[in-house]
């Protein structure tokens, strides 16, 4: 199945860390092993930036040689490579040393790029087999994206080298590691086709091409009366130019002033013709006021959606063309980010009336934000609209669908601290309504509880408890824990290294949704940048609730995405934000639970 995926331009250049195997077994044969890595370091581009590198050297556990921010001109790794001592020690634990690196070196703190897109490729230069297993830590530095290639001699185990690669095609060997220079071409090849899958932009498709799910979303307040006749012809001429069929492009319309009114689904006609005749009769509804934050939001849960006919989840573009003649009375922000997180392309397209800020805010990129003087200018954007859609639309690479389990696991991570003894009863009964709310029973979703203040304590883990029963009675009886200063940062650290593991048991390498929800009732003491920056790259979807005494900004940093970051003013008012949270949480499980896209290379 090959859906349409965007993709942004990425930072040149490529993170690569060696991982050479230092154990007792291959000190005579260490020496070429540093020619090795000086030759393939010679290649890279690391004084103009574009390339990093470090070196792990392992036996029985692993010692950094130095990270991929520790040096950055080519001549100083170079001379560090060649001053390598081997390291000595058995046995081999090729499988500690990989979740070592995925845990400290492919980490933004060691330099590592990853959340910006750039290429994270790993070389393991190894002599023997792992005394330990590989599995889990080789799935989980797949997981992270992360390009791994496997160079074994006569002495390795090369299903184990086969089964660490990114592809088994990426494990070779060599009698000796005197041989090592006959398997460079192989690797600089292997690199350069891999990078190039993974790093460039992918072509963009003409916008006739393929399928698409398009949704005009119409202006049809008290002020856009008069322009409302052109606006129609605009859609007319538009739907004119879609390749309309039940599985080719399908065409909603909705309008909306104080509230949004949908005139047809993407499901309702499959006609161009039954679409256009319908378009010409359309009547400008009134009312005041524009309420486009609302729409937007209307749009995405009644819309947007398998039973309205989008696609979304077959991987067929989604494209939302708003035409607005003014400032919305409500706030854009969250929907505008709802509908951007969903892959959901818009384009806007203002009067002189419009906020041009706001359309910009709304849009999926700034320069899909159009503007005409009048509604009546509408055929003077309709060129440069087209050859948006064609850019927007499409970059394709090919993606396998897998299908994952059904169900989530669910952390609740609760302030303990001194300050929260008062709203803790709150806090608990909290916890029990949004566990009853949960499918424990039937085996789909998992629950963990943690407490923190200075440090974190374990309440009980995601496979402690197999019954909605024992959890809620285990909850009941939570005492609060006191303690001060409140330590979040280092909470969250926690989560990561001891909560979301398969031991704990998490599901994350199953593709299982892995959700956290933070309740705070007072600013960190220690920095949350690293350790929430570190759940999101192990795909953990972060919700946080906090209280007056809380910093939103923190809240929002630590938070899948700043919308998912809600407060109350005290505990005891968490009731109202219980069906909010359901509704993020359900559109994020949504959106990664069902067939989940995965890109070769990504």
């Amino acid at each position: 199945m090959t859906p349409t995926v965007t993709v942004e331009r990425r930072p040149a250049g490529k993170d690569v860390v060696f991982l050479l195997d230092g154990s007792d077994g291959t000190r005579s044969g260490f020496p070429a092993v540093r020619d090795f890595v000086q030759r393939v370091v010679e290649t890279l581009s690391v004084d103009d930036k574009k390339d990093r590198v470090s070196v792990v050297q392992y036996s029985k556990d692993p010692t950094v040689q130095f990270y991929l921010n520790t040096y950055t001109t080519k001549g100083d790794i170079l001379d560090t490579v060649r001053g390598l001592r081997h390291k000595g020690g058995r046995p081999l634990n090729t499988g500690a040393a990989l979740q070592y690196l995925r845990d400290n070196v492919f980490t933004a703190s060691a330099g590592s790029r990853l959340l910006e897109g750039v290429p994270q490729l790993l070389i393991l230069i190894s002599g023997g087999r792992s005394f330990d297993s590989v599995d889990a830590p080789a799935s989980a530095l797949k997981q992270l994206g992360v390009l791994t290639f496997a160079i074994g001699t006569r002495n390795s185990d090369i299903r184990e080298l086969q089964k660490i690669s990114h592809d088994p095609s990426y494990a070779q060997t060599v009698s000796e590691f005197t041989d090592l220079p006959n398997a460079q071409q192989q690797l600089q090849s292997s690199v350069e086709a891999v990078v190039a899958e993974v790093a460039p932009e992918s072509p963009t498709v003409p916008v006739g091409t393929g399928k698409k799910d398009v949704v005009f979303l119409l202006d049809g307040s008290d002020g856009a009366r008069n322009g409302f006749p052109a606006m129609r012809d605009f859609v007319e001429r538009m739907v004119e130019q879609l390749n309309v069929g039940q599985n080719k492009d399908r065409v909603s319309v909705v309008q909306y002033s104080r509230d949004a009114e949908i005139h047809f689904y993407l499901n309702t006609y499959t006609t161009s013709q039954d679409i256009l005749d319908t378009v010409r009769g359309l009547k400008h509804r009134g009312g005041r006021p524009l309420n486009t934050g609302a729409a937007l939001q209307y749009v995405r849960d009644n819309v947007f959606t398998n039973s309205s006919g989008s696609r979304r989840l077959q991987g067929v573009p989604q494209m939302l063309i708003l035409l607005n003649g003014g400032r919305s009375s409500d706030n854009v922000d969250t929907p505008a980010s709802a509908l951007k997180q969903q892959g959901i392309q818009v384009i806007g397209i203002g009067t002189r009336n419009s906020d041009s800020r706001e359309l910009q805010k709304i849009s999926y990129d700034t320069s899909y934000a159009l503007s005409v003087s009048d509604f009546t200018d509408l055929p003077s954007v309709q060129e440069q609209l087209s050859s948006v859609m064609s850019t927007v639309l499409v970059r394709a690479p090919t993606v396998t669908v897998e299908r994952r389990p059904a169900g989530k696991d669910v952390v609740f991570l609760l302030d303990g601290s001194d300050g929260t003894r008062s709203g803790f009863p709150a806090v608990r009964d909290f916890v029990q309504r949004v566990v009853e709310t949960l499918s424990v029973d039937d085996k789909k979703d998992r629950v963990s509880v943690v407490q923190y203040s200075k440090d974190p304590t374990v309440q009980f883990y995601l496979n402690t408890y197999t019954t909605k029963g024992d959890i809620l009675d285990t909850v009941r009886g939570l005492r609060h824990k006191g303690g001060r200063p409140l330590n979040t940062g280092a909470a969250l650290q926690y989560l990561r290294d001891y909560i979301f593991t398969a031991s704990a048991g998490s599901r994350l390498l199953e593709g299982v949704p892995q959700l956290l929800i933070l309740i705070s009732g007072g600013r960190s003491f220690d920095s949350v940048d690293a350790p929430a920056s570190a759940l999101k790259q192990l795909g953990v979807l972060t919700f946080a609730i906090g209280t007056r005494s809380t910093d939103i900004g923190e809240l929002q940093k630590i938070s899948h995405d700043p919308s998912y970051a809600l407060s109350v003013s005290e505990f005891t008012d968490l009731p109202n934000v219980q069906q909010q949270l359901q509704s993020s949480v359900e559109a994020v499980v949504i959106e990664f639970t069902p067939e989940s896209p995965t890109v070769p290379g990504m």
